[in-house]
């Protein structure tokens, strides 16, 4: 029985029922969310803790197989699906990390997306490993990629997907730390938890970013 109803659930993630053709889909509800995750392009890099925001969407293209394969657009990778009834897009800036606003304004720019719809999935020095946390505005904690997004949109208000990596020792060096990839230990948690964020993606659409943080914050009550 429970392997019957796990069957179901990821056939509504393939075909939403809330899709174009469906009687309970309507061109009133069509909307555009965008996903961004924070990180640096290329194999070198895809398992450093800065590139923890590409694993985020790499999760909710796992446990969304609606979403199709990435293509080239806006300086980035995109792929396109809907949660909900609702256009997504997951986009992971080619621009390295300091330079991340200029694909994400181009993307906004061109589907005229508000603020208020785009949430940023990035990693927090200031926030201990493992740790999530989901705010909206604010400001940028050093953090050059939300610097860079501030600057090219001319706002701070997105939301912020906020994962922590915990600071490197007293001796250590901040930017070969990010660099880093992520420790075996590490792998502990990350891999779990990459999993459970994809999973619950669809929440930050048919509630709010802040439901969103409550399932979050519930994972780690566990």
């Amino acid at each position: 029985m429970l392997q019957w109803f796990k069957s179901l659930v990821r056939i509504f993630k393939r075909e939403p029922l809330f899709c174009e053709g469906s009687s309970l889909y309507s061109k009133e509800d069509e909307s555009m969310w965008l996903f961004v995750g924070l990180g640096n392009p290329g194999r070198d890099y895809e398992r450093n803790r800065h590139n923890v925001g590409f694993m985020v969407l790499d999760a909710v293209q796992n446990e969304f197989p609606v979403f199709g394969a990435y293509k080239s657009k806006f300086q980035g990778q995109v792929s396109e699906g809907r949660l909900g009834n609702q256009k997504v897009l997951l986009l992971k800036p080619e621009t390295y990390m300091n330079n991340s606003g200029q694909s994400v304004a181009k993307a906004a720019n061109f589907y005229k997306i508000e603020p208020d719809k785009i949430i940023v999935f990035h990693d927090e020095l200031d926030i201990a490993p493992s740790t999530v946390r989901v705010k909206q505005g604010g400001g940028n904690a050093g953090h050059n990629g939300l610097k860079s997004i501030q600057a090219h949109m001319g706002t701070a208000d997105f939301w912020r997907v906020r994962i922590g990596i915990g600071r490197p020792h007293p001796q250590g060096d901040v930017s070969n730390y990010v660099l880093d990839n992520f420790s075996k230990a590490e792998q502990e948690w990350l891999t779990p938890l990459m999993t459970y964020m994809g999973d619950k993606a669809d929440v930050i659409i048919s509630d709010t970013p802040k439901a969103y943080d409550v399932l979050i914050k519930e994972y780690f009550k566990k």
